[in-house]
């Protein structure tokens, strides 16, 4: 007899062990409430079990389980106004055992006339709640009349209150999922939206340097070959990304960027390669790196100039290998990741002052892309504008603003030293303020800055800029080009006559946005 005890004590504990990790689980609603009415058959046989789920002010049958389950026993309904012994349960957070008393002289059987149980059978009432939230009761029936002991009801209370914190623990996965799912779709539509508006801004570019940058990003897009981007702040060099993977063959893979100047030193190492080290208690959890979110994708590291010495050579590591070790980790990852760079820091100069590394430069630099500024390609200043105001709609609520001509000729007069970035704030400070539908030159609110020079056509009467370096070294570049009629190499090639080595006079094209084609066409043209 005492074995017997010792027995059913020790599947007791596994039972209520199993019913702990069942409360902890978040398993569907339908499938817990199931599994719960079968684990306290175990402790309290039942010919009905029932779970009532509170609405308002009634008790509505959400599971049934046993022999005596029907339709109209799943299609069961209470007025809790009509049964003050299950209202006292719920207000007490009791499981209550019923006699034949309480069955004559009180408020009836929950399915008195629904199904015909003696006046004397088991039943019982349990509360499920849990914190201050009450979520119904559940009720045992047995068509025997005996009484359920205190110890059963004090023992199927416990599971009672193990099954409201499974249930809590389901609703709130539930509503994550809602809001997860909510926020997917709505970040899958901006993507869209931003992806959309980033090729349209380089795809009907009027500039004949974008146009030549637009073929080679085409061309390189389809190859898994990394691609360094450079250019200004503000000129788009994450809109440029983004092309590149619209036009890829990993165009339904994610896209993950990471802005390596904005994200703390102790933190880029996890951020790139992800930590299984968790903050609750030394307890190990995965938590997944920028490599890992973008497998199958394109991973653009934006700032790469700001990468700390210390991850360039495990970033160099990965390039190399293909694969990288988690920190804190022990098992190896294999990635399969398009890398893209993009970066305004004259990376040159950073390697001279050691703070870049060559070899890394030379990896991430196999096919560098250099994207204008706003100023040297100004015929694009209409379309960039179309394109920003459509961007801001979402923010703004407008989705009708457009900038007048007059406004254009305004914008066309400043330097946009912050290039695109600068010109979306202008927009959309000017569309906040504005009940316009048309932003004029009044509604344009420009920083106070150097004037860039007027189109050529107002050149004669247009205050004087001082041209920067870059400038100078393109149109120079350009008419040695022109003289040589395109021709680098050889004794009279624009190389030589430039000083300059040939591989090193291409790469230099490419950062000022030069096109040996271009420039023929143009010669020729003149």
């Amino acid at each position: 007899m005492e074995s017997n005890l010792i027995g059913r004590e020790t599947d007791l504990t596994q039972d209520l062990n199993e019913l702990v990790r069942l409360a902890a689980s978040g398993d569907p609603i339908d499938d817990l409430l199931r599994r719960g009415l079968d684990w306290i058959a175990k402790v309290a046989p039942y010919d009905l079990a029932t779970v009532f789920e509170l609405r308002g002010e009634e008790l509505v049958v959400r599971a049934a389980r046993g022999k005596l389950v029907t339709d109209q026993v799943r299609g069961h309904r209470l007025a809790l106004s009509d049964y003050p012994s299950l209202r006292e349960a719920i207000e007490s957070r009791r499981a209550r055992a019923f006699t034949e008393l309480d069955h004559v002289h009180g408020d009836g059987d929950p399915f008195d006339g629904v199904l015909d149980f003696p006046p004397g059978h088991s039943c019982m009432v349990v509360p499920l709640a849990t914190g201050d939230r009450v979520l119904g009761v559940a009720t045992l029936d047995r068509s025997v009349c005996e009484t359920y002991s205190q110890d059963v009801v004090t023992l199927v209370e416990v599971y009672g209150q193990l099954l409201a914190i499974a249930l809590r623990n389901a609703e709130q996965k539930l509503a994550l999922e809602r809001v997860h799912r909510q926020d997917r779709d709505h970040l899958e539509l901006l993507e869209h939206e931003r992806r959309g508006g980033a090729v349209r801004l380089l795809e009907h570019s009027e500039s004949a340097a974008m146009r030549e940058l637009v073929r080679r990003a085409r061309q390189v897009a389809a190859t898994d070959t990394p691609v360094l981007i450079r250019g200004e702040t503000g000129t788009g060099k994450e809109r440029l990304a983004r092309a590149l993977h619209e036009w890829s063959a990993r165009a339904q893979g994610p896209f993950v960027a990471l802005n390596c100047a904005a994200v703390p030193t102790g933190l880029m190492e996890s951020e790139l390669f992800g930590h299984v080290k968790g903050a609750f208690t030394g307890a190990v959890r995965d938590r997944a790196g920028r490599f890992q979110l973008a497998n199958g994708g394109t991973l653009l590291l934006d700032e790469v100039g700001e990468l700390p010495l210390e991850l360039q050579a495990k970033l160099l590591r990965v390039l190399q290998e293909g694969r990288f070790e988690p920190v804190g980790g022990e098992r190896t990852i294999k990635v399969d990741v398009r890398l893209l760079a993009a970066t305004h820091v004259d990376l040159e100069r950073a390697i001279a002052e050691r703070r870049f590394r060559e070899d890394l430069f030379y990896r991430l630099d196999v096919f560098p892309l250099h994207l204008p500024a706003l100023r040297d390609r100004i015929q694009d200043l209409k379309l960039a504008c179309e394109v920003l105001l459509a961007e801001q709609a979402r923010r703004t609520g407008r989705t009708d603003v457009r900038v007048s001509r007059e406004g254009l000729e305004k914008l066309a007069r400043h330097a946009w030293p912050g290039n695109l970035r600068e010109l979306a704030n202008v927009l959309e400070r000017a569309t906040i303020v504005s009940t316009r539908a048309v932003l004029g030159p009044e509604q344009l609110e420009l920083p106070q800055t150097e004037p860039r020079l007027d189109p050529p056509r107002r050149a004669a009467v247009a205050p004087a800029r001082v041209r920067t370096l870059e400038e100078v070294q393109r149109d120079h570049v350009r008419e040695v080009l022109a003289l040589t009629r395109g021709k680098i190499y050889g004794p009279e090639g624009a190389a030589a006559l430039l000083g300059l080595k040939p591989s090193t006079l291409q790469s230099r094209m490419v950062k000022l946005g030069l096109s040996r084609r271009v420039v023929i066409d143009e010669a020729a043209s003149d």
